[in-house]
């Protein structure tokens, strides 16, 4: 795992090709078919030495659905026990730290059905609303980051706040996940470089058609706001679509959104150790053969 632009999917496909291994995809979006630019899948770094590298948990369901933790714990589970059937190593790969930590430590999680009556009196509260409202309901549940999503728009806070409502009144309504062992592997990469890094990408995906690809997914009907619901590159070029934003202004929000993104990422990663994980950090910058044999190294260890 490691924050976006760290190059963790390049590294997670090699080991794979050396110990003929499948990859286990650990993104929040990657999930949705035809989202592909926006949500970085980089299909061609599964092939290594011409060899494609099989992966699971990418392009699941449909653009304009709304995925959730419940849901990526079964299928992870699903593919999972597929791989161990087979006698094949798994390997976990991505930037979602709740779907990954959800996993490894079988976090305990209940369906959580949709509450109209909450989400009336919710709307058109301000992000910096809702995410008090989260804290204080974490604050009554005595937890952490549990059963929650990144909240950077509104409607992901109050899905949030409606996952935290849910489980405060029906504490006993859960699904037992199976413990997992495993050894995590974290990718380090300097804030400089990781910034230049997301600048660099950015402008290579609005180059490569990220701009037709969202407008493509809303010809087909998709909703904007639904579109907007998926965060980053999704709410941003939807704004600017739809004319709510100018391509400058998306470029410099969306961009300055991403660098967020992935220092929060790096806070979830570091709050996983500070709960107990052991993170086993390798630097972004070596070269491939290297950081592969210190991740065999780890595995063999």
């Amino acid at each position: 795992m490691g924050p976006t632009a760290s190059g963790k999917t390049q590294l997670a496909a090699h080991v794979a090709y050396e110990v003929g291994g499948e990859i286990l995809s650990g993104d929040s979006r990657q999930v949705y078919r035809g989202m592909d630019i926006g949500t970085g899948k980089d299909l061609e770094d599964y092939i290594v030495n011409g060899k494609h590298i099989p992966y699971h948990l990418i392009d699941i369901c449909d653009p304009g659905t709304k995925y959730n933790l419940f849901q990526y714990q079964e299928d992870f589970l699903k593919a999972y026990q597929d791989l161990e059937s087979r006698n094949v190593w798994p390997i976990l790969c991505g930037g979602t730290g709740l779907y990954i930590e959800s996993v490894l430590k079988g976090y305990h999680l209940s369906p959580v059905p949709q509450n109209p009556e909450l989400r009336t009196q919710l709307a058109g509260k301000s992000l910096a609303e809702l995410t008090e409202t989260l804290k204080d309901l974490k604050r009554k549940a005595g937890t952490t980051m549990h059963n929650t999503t990144d909240v950077d728009t509104p409607q992901r806070a109050i899905r949030a706040i409606e996952i935290e409502t849910y489980n405060l009144a029906h504490p006993t309504e859960e699904r037992v996940f199976p413990a997992i062992d495993s050894v995590i592997v974290g990718v380090s990469i300097g804030r400089d470089s990781r910034r230049t890094k997301i600048t660099d990408r950015l402008k290579k995906r609005l180059d490569n058609g990220m701009v037709d690809e969202i407008r493509g997914i809303l010809n087909q009907g998709v909703k904007a706001e639904d579109l907007i619901y998926y965060g980053l590159e999704y709410k941003y070029v939807t704004e600017y679509v739809i004319g709510q934003l100018s391509y400058e202004a998306m470029f410099k929000q969306l961009e300055i959104a991403i660098h967020q993104f992935a220092k929060r990422q790096m806070t979830w990663f570091r709050g996983m150790e500070r709960r107990g994980a052991t993170i086993h950090w390798i630097d972004a910058t070596l070269p491939m053969k290297q950081k592969v044999e210190a991740v065999i190294g780890l595995l063999n260890h």
